[in-house]
């Protein structure tokens, strides 16, 4: 006889409470593996497949697309130790849903192969998922009573068949995210041409698509907005998932940190020089981020106060015995701070290997809580959309951030001449409580030290 047991969300690790459902990769009457990946979810730090301990038929999906669901709140139930038809059988059944968790413990002997066994924690398992084998529904799905849950079809209503027509070819779509904003937008992504490598749909390309859709036929006279227009454009966006992560985090570090910023313009012609010349040479490229990496790790060596944390329980400043050099990185999701461990011992060409891998992940939506996490300092290059200067809020709970505006040429006094050379500005914000002015300014001063003569980092730190 096959049992139902009931597969809840699984503690995911990193302090995190809840989890978006994002897409279901398996429906009712779905027969799936042990460790088969059921759904995908986002928390406030990545988004991940949760993988399915049990064995057997979906018999009931708790949450749609969409929902918000707390740790250990049901998933979805899969009925084991019988045959598929038999656990599709089990999902009519209107107690499903309710007897699953009473089920669980007596049902551990008779399901011990159809069961991992493996700790979850939302990050998938190192063996790839087995295929799943879908049994189509023959009828349209009778809805399960118990709130929330989709249940499968009666064996009585898979006697007729309903052709569903399958797209005519794949749809070149990496991110799930892309998918969810056209289907909730009503757009057919099979009319959306890529912009991406091999033809791959961006979210750009949606966006564009959306408004070419949404745009008017001809010009229109303009008119006062009226009370639905003005409704339809304005709304309320709850502040959840990696949103909510970051609006927590800033207003914690604005709250608890007595931060100050300084600044100064350095000449970077220098350094520029020397990447061309590094990256000329033939081999891996360098990357800039790299070198400012770098020249980080080296100021940090020099000035370890900033390198540190303030353990505010016990009133003391902790420093740390390592660099794990975060960067800001604007992704599809939003702004996050991946992290590359052990900075202050790696080479030029690992940083960027590694900058490169994690920017990858980070605009993929694939990254782990592991690499948003444990970061002791932070390099932020907001230069790349185009702005000078700002004034960075630090990462709590970190002592300092260092911020990178765009590199462009300007008049500047070179020797004695007036030439026009390429200029940064350089941002600093640090932890008034870890040091004075004297020591944030004599890091920064490093630092455009450095931009400015790359030799520098050839003297004995």
């Amino acid at each position: 006889m096959a049992q139902v047991l009931e597969f809840k969300l699984p503690d995911l690790g990193e302090g995190l409470t809840e989890a978006e459902i994002v897409r279901w990769l398996v429906a009712v009457g779905d027969v799936v593996a042990i460790d088969q990946p059921v759904v995908e979810v986002e928390t406030a730090k990545a988004m991940v497949e949760v993988p399915c301990p049990y064995g057997g038929v979906v018999t009931a999906r708790f949450g749609e697309e969409g929902t918000e669901l707390p740790v250990g709140a049901p998933l979805l139930t899969v009925a084991v130790g019988a045959s598929a038809a038999a656990g599709t059988a089990a999902a009519s059944a209107p107690e499903t849903a309710g007897a699953a968790s009473g089920s669980a413990s007596s049902a551990d002997s008779a399901v011990s192969s159809e069961y991992s066994g493996n700790v979850l924690v939302g990050y998938g398992t190192a063996g790839p998922a087995a295929r799943r084998r879908r049994i189509r529904p023959q009828a349209p799905a009778v809805v399960n009573p118990t709130p929330n849950a989709t249940a499968g079809p009666t064996p009585t209503a898979r006697a007729t068949a309903v052709a569903v027509p399958a797209p005519e070819g794949p749809v070149p779509v990496i991110s799930p995210l892309v998918r969810k904003l056209a289907r909730d937008r009503g757009l057919d992504l099979r009319e959306v041409r890529g912009s991406g490598p091999e033809g791959l749909i961006l979210r750009a390309d949606v966006e564009r698509a959306l408004t070419a859709r949404e745009a008017p036929a001809a010009p229109v006279a303009p008119a006062p907005l009226s009370a639905a227009s003005v409704a339809a454009v304005g709304g309320r966006i709850p502040l959840r998932g990696l949103r909510g992560a970051v609006a927590d985090k800033l207003s914690r570090s604005r709250t608890e940190i007595p931060d100050a910023t300084c600044w100064v313009d350095a000449d970077a012609t220098e350094l520029m020089a020397a990447r061309a010349a590094m990256n000329a040479a033939g081999g891996p490229k360098i990357s800039l981020l790299a070198l400012l990496a770098r020249i980080c790790a080296h100021a940090l060596a020099r000035f370890p106060e900033l390198n540190a944390t303030v353990d505010t329980a016990t009133r003391e400043i902790v420093r740390l015995p390592s660099v794990h050099l975060g960067f800001a990185a604007q992704t599809p999701r939003g702004l996050v701070v991946p992290v590359v461990r052990d900075a202050g011992t790696r080479t030029a060409e690992s940083l960027t290997e590694e900058f490169a891998r994690l920017t990858e992940s980070a605009r993929q939506g694939t990254l782990t809580p592991a690499d948003l996490t444990g970061g002791t300092f932070t390099l932020n290059n907001y230069g790349v959309f185009g702005v000078d200067g700002s004034t960075p809020i630090i990462n709590h709970p970190e002592a300092a951030m260092l911020g990178v505006g765009r590199i462009i040429p300007k008049p500047w006094v070179h020797q004695g001449e007036l030439a026009v050379r390429q200029v940064v500005q350089l941002s600093f914000t640090f932890d008034h409580r870890v040091c004075d002015g004297g020591t944030a300014g004599g890091f920064l001063r490093y630092v455009a030290d450095c931009v400015e003569q790359p030799a520098v980092l050839l003297r004995t730190v």
